[in-house]
Parts: structure tokens; sequence; C-alpha cells
């Protein structure tokens, strides 16, 4: 199965929940985040503002960013760049209609431990599908992010027996559902 059946087979996955459903899932997801020791010894953290089709981050977001540098990425021309969210007020929609951080560019990419990366599909071994563009690979693999743990965060469903993958595609280190 190719990249865009995997992407509409994920699609008719999530038709099958309603948004208290989805946003019930995210919040065990995210507990399952908030318990990790990787999240617990994280001060630099990269993460998500979610579409409403992802893994629900906003109230995540909002708990920890007072307690952790919580790093948002923001499209700039073919690529992501990372800023620090500080409250709603530091935020306003975007590319695509992605919610994107107005602060300015955090450059000490070496300092950041962990990565929570969104995707429309993972697999077993730490592939991941995104939506298409490559800005996520792009961005782990063109900074100083070796060291940096990688955890995709999904739905149950999204958790596929093969991703599709190419020599560019940058493997998770683990997945969390």
């Amino acid at each position: 199965m190719c990249k865009s059946e995997q992407r509409r087979l994920i699609q008719e996955y999530k038709k099958q929940f309603t948004p208290d459903q989805l946003r019930q899932l995210s919040a065990e997801t995210m507990s399952h985040v908030e318990c990790h020791p990787a999240f617990r010894a994280a001060p630099i953290i990269i993460l998500y503002y979610s579409l409403p089709d992802e893994v629900f981050t906003h109230q995540f977001i909002d708990n920890w960013c007072q307690k952790k540098t919580i790093l948002l990425p923001k499209v700039n021309d073919n690529g992501l760049t990372l800023h620090p969210y500080y409250s709603v007020s530091s935020i306003q929609e975007g590319y695509m209609h992605i919610t994107e951080p107005t602060t300015e560019a955090f450059t000490d990419y070496p300092s950041i431990s962990l990565a929570l990366i969104p995707g429309i599909a993972f697999d077993k071994n730490g592939y991941r599908l995104g939506r298409g563009m490559g800005f996520y690979d792009r961005l782990l693999a063109n900074h100083d992010l070796s060291n940096t743990y990688k955890i995709g965060i999904a739905f149950p469903f999204q958790i596929l027996p093969h991703i599709c993958h190419e020599e560019h595609d940058i493997k998770m280190d683990e997945v969390i559902t």
C-alpha cells in the first residue's frame, strides 16, 4: 500500500470517531507523554499546536509552557523554524491555517532534548507518514538534533504494520498512543 492509500485509510478510520472521542483519546495519549521519562527530564521540547485531525495538544502546551520551554514550528520558505510558546497571545493563524508562533526564532538546536512529532500514521519500527511536504523530515535532518529523542504522537488507529518510507524519511525513536 503506497503513502496516498495509507493516508486515505487513516482518514477513513478517523471518521469512525466523534470529536469528543478523539479528545478523550488525545487526553490518554498526552497523559502517557507526561509520564514518559524523556518528557520528565526534558527542559526544552519541540511540540506542535494541533490541527483538528491530530492528537490535541493545546491544553497540554498551556499546562507545561511555564515549566518547560515549548518550541512550536513555523513554516518559512520550504522548511520549519522553531519558536518558543509563551501563551495564546504568542500564536496566530499561518501557513495552510496552521497555528504558528509569532515569537523570535530559537536557534540553540543542540539544547533540544525531546521532539514530540505528529503524523498521519506510524509503524512499529518508528517510521512516520506525514502530510507529504517533508517539513519535519527536513527539520530533523538539517539541524543538530542528533541527540534529540524523537517521539511520534498518534491515536491508536494511526499505527500501521508498515509505512512506505524512503531514504530521507526520519525514523522516530518511539511512538506513543
